[in-house]
Parts: structure tokens; sequence; C-alpha cells
């Protein structure tokens, strides 16, 4: 067993666990994370890098499993606030869904690389700052208050997500903000809106692609990846509900324009960190 594989799987859950739920690009990430430890193979890479996901996306499942069971059951029992919810995620849910299984692979042969991940945390880093600067009245102070029309809007920022650096988190809850959900009920919603989101990206690229994982010790560096990002998306899901409660993303633009910029100038200059 390769220990320092292991290692890196780690630290890689690790990324994706912080990073995930924040508006700075998970997905940017962990290409540039694979890129500087030169982790696995690309193709290997490629697909820990979707799979990967569904680890933090099973923190929200663990850490909101009433409201979510409500959500479900809701849809059946008719109950009017768990119904309402599930109704606003299946709705918010379809756009990206529809344009991820008709673009998706064109996508990632196109975009996965250092300059589109550059751009997309400057661009995505200019919007959060002027969201920030120019607040809207808030409509929606709780999750189970956002209307149908304010989903299915999210849910087309949401499609923004396909490209990497653009940040899902950050496209939803900005997104929502901008539509005066309040920062708490939007991030919450990017919870939840995550999870067929993630889980259906990540079954079907497995689904495809398994037999690129040809040993036990492939799987084995999978798994690593998959608890480590379960275990540390669940810490850090407690930590932003806490952070958002009193503070603005403002930290996160500028921290979206000075990576990106940083991430720019390597890439156009061939300059090497490592």
């Amino acid at each position: 067993m390769d220990l320092l594989l292991l290692l890196k799987a780690a630290i890689m859950g690790i990324v994706e666990g912080i990073t995930e739920f924040l508006p700075i690009s998970s997905t940017g990430h962990l290409i540039l994370a694979a890129e500087l430890m030169n982790f696995w193979t690309k193709e290997k890479s490629d697909l820990f890098v979707v799979a990967i996901q569904m680890g933090a996306i099973l923190a929200v499942v663990y850490e909101y499993w009433a409201k979510l069971w409500g959500a479900a059951t809701g849809l059946l029992t008719g109950e009017k606030k768990g119904r309402h919810l599930g109704v606003t995620l299946i709705v918010a849910s379809i756009p990206i869904m529809l344009v991820g299984l008709t673009f998706g692979e064109t996508v990632k042969a196109l975009l996965f690389n250092d300059i589109s991940v550059a751009i997309g945390l400057i661009v995505g880093g200019l919007i959060i700052w002027w969201v920030e600067k120019n607040p809207q009245k808030v409509n929606a102070a709780e999750v189970e208050n956002i209307s149908l029309r304010e989903a299915v809007y999210i849910g087309l920022i949401q499609v923004l997500a396909l490209i990497p650096g653009t940040s899902r988190s950050g496209a939803t809850i900005i997104g929502g903000m901008m539509l005066g959900i309040s920062r708490k009920a939007a991030t919450e919603f990017s919870f939840f809106l995550g999870i067929p989101v993630i889980v259906g990206a990540g079954l079907l690229d497995l689904y495809k692609n398994y037999h690129i994982y040809e040993t036990t010790q492939d799987w084995t560096v999978f798994f690593v990846g998959l608890i480590v990002s379960f275990v540390s998306a669940l810490i850090l899901i407690r930590a932003l509900v806490a952070y958002v409660a009193k503070r603005d993303f403002m930290v996160f633009a500028w921290y979206r324009i000075a990576s990106g910029l940083i991430i720019l100038l390597f890439a156009l200059t061939g300059w090497k960190l490592w």
C-alpha cells in the first residue's frame, strides 16, 4: 500500500470538505491541489475530484437529516412546509442536471485547467464584492420561505457552477442573496441543493468510469478521500452557519480575487511554485 498516496488522498479530502460549501470553488481547489501534489494519474485524479464530493454532501444529510426528511415526506404526505421545501429543491435542481448531462463531459474536457479556474475565481470574487456592497431587502428569512420563482432563478444560476472556479456554493448563495434571500437561508438552500446535483454527478461519473480504479489500492485511496471529506465538511458546515449569522462574505471575495490573480500569473508565465 502506497502510504504517501493515501496521505495525498486525505489532504484532498480535507481540501474538498473545507471548500465545498464556501464560495471559493471546491473543484478549482481540488484541481490545483492535485497538480500541486502530482496526485495520481490524470484519469484517476479527475474521477476522484468529482466523486469525492459525495463525502462532503453526506455531511449535509447527516447534519440536516430532520429538515431533509421533512421535505421528502412532505412531498408524499402533503405537509405544507416540508412539501414546499421539497418542491423548491426539485425545481432548482432541474437546470443543472439537464445542462450537466448534455454538456458536462465537454465542459470537463475544455475547462478543467488553471486558467479557467483563475478566471472563474476572479469573476466570482468581483460579483460577491458587488453583492455585499449593494445588499437587497430580505424577503425570505428562512429556507422554507424561498418561493418557487426564486428557486427557478437559483437553479438557473447554479448552471454556472459547471465552470471550474465558479463555485456551486458561491453561485447559489450569492445568487440567492441577489434575489433578497437572507444569507442564512441562501446558505442552507445551497447546502440542500448540492445533494441531488453532487450525488448525481458523482454516481454517474463512477458508473461510467469505475473501470479506471483497477486495484484494491485504487478503491482504498478513493474511500480515504471520501471519509476525510465527510468529517472535514461536517466541521465546516457547523462553522459556516455560525459565521454567516454575524459576518458577510467579503473576505471570500478578496480571497478569490487574490488567488485567481496569482494562479493566472503563474499559468501565463509558466513559473512554478514546486
